[in-house]
């Protein structure tokens, strides 16, 4: 594992978000900006830790981090945080597309409660576009059995982008 795919602190030494041999890291905010802040925003925090990749058929893929300030249940990630990792990504699956959107509707189906300083991955893909609506899925899983959170997000193009 090379330095840059490790990041650490002083309460987590070692947290490792490398990707799966395919994927490419994507440098997210230089996509859409700096305003790409709330999830990905602090790479050292104890909240989210993030980093993004495209495979080969440009499907985004993370590995995130669900730190200590991600907690709702005792020892397990808030609802809200799990809702949050979904808007942003699912909304960049859009953007590195190639479609610059705002977020519409997110429906996100919670499979299981999510263990706080976990790895996870997320899968997302754009599966339909239709004028301006832009259709995205994605799944917030740590193995094939273990699937927490499943989200549908309708993004709408915004013009003149």
């Amino acid at each position: 594992m090379s330095a840059s795919n490790r990041v650490s602190d002083t309460a987590n030494p070692s947290v490792d978000l490398s990707g799966e041999e395919g994927w490419n890291e994507f440098d997210a905010p230089s996509l859409v900006g700096d305003s790409l802040r709330f999830v990905s925003g602090e790479p050292d925090g104890n909240r989210f830790r993030t980093r993004y990749y495209r495979d080969a058929e440009q499907h985004l893929h993370a590995r995130i981090w669900f730190g200590p300030e991600t907690e709702g249940p005792p020892g397990h990630a808030h609802g809200g945080s799990i809702a949050a990792v979904m808007d942003e990504a699912l909304g960049l699956a859009a953007w590195a597309a190639g479609y610059p959107i705002v977020v519409g509707n997110l429906n996100v189906s919670f499979r299981a409660m999510l263990p706080i300083k976990k790895v996870v991955t997320l899968e997302s893909q754009v599966v339909s576009v239709e004028g301006r609506k832009v259709m995205i899925h994605g799944k917030l899983f740590c193995d094939e059995e273990t699937v927490y959170a499943e989200g549908q997000c309708l993004c709408i193009t915004i013009p003149g982008r």
